[in-house]
């Protein structure tokens, strides 16, 4: 059985990068009182959903508070799952962004195996993490979002290409 958290309220939603720049492993946290998940995750995800918030938030009035984002205490939890597929949204009733995370399942294991008496390939269990977060926590999450992925290894003016502490070997530069 896989991973399944389902939030209504956190009171914490963050993303935290840990080792140096080149080198750093990304994770989402999400705590409700003391329910606590993290996800492995990728550098381009954070940003990813950083900026899909940042534009559902642009539409909606500004948030009344900014919480913190409770960075310290998430890196003591172990990780649920590897983060695949996300899905986001706005749910106008409640007022929150919706946070969708899902399990990556490598390719050979998303076909599902095939059920010998019908030929149908059974559907694979993936970790899944449902949760929703207020304005101010979304508005909080895009803030730290941005100085996480800001941290890493300057961008080559000319490729766009990560900048090593030892030098960039630039494909332009040939």
């Amino acid at each position: 059985m896989s991973a399944f958290f389902e939030f209504d309220e956190v009171d914490s939603f963050a993303a935290t990068a840990i080792g140096e720049p080149g080198s750093r492993v990304f994770y989402l946290h999400a705590r409700a009182g003391r329910e606590r998940v993290t996800v492995k995750c990728e550098k381009q995800q954070v940003a990813a959903i950083a900026q899909y918030l940042r534009k559902v938030l642009a539409d909606l009035p500004p948030a009344d508070e900014r919480p913190m984002t409770g960075t310290a205490e998430a890196r003591t939890s172990e990780e649920a799952f590897v983060l695949g597929p996300i899905g986001l949204g706005y749910d106008r009733a409640n007022d929150r962004l919706l946070v969708q995370l899902e399990e990556l399942v490598p390719a050979d294991l998303a076909a599902g195996d095939d059920d010998e008496e019908t030929g149908a390939a059974e559907p694979v269990d993936r970790g899944h993490v449902r949760l929703y977060v207020t304005r101010g926590q979304a508005a909080a999450f895009c803030e730290h979002a941005d100085e996480l992925v800001a941290a890493g290894r300057p961008p080559c003016q000319w490729c766009g290409g990560p900048i090593d502490p030892d030098g960039h070997p630039c494909p332009r530069m040939n």
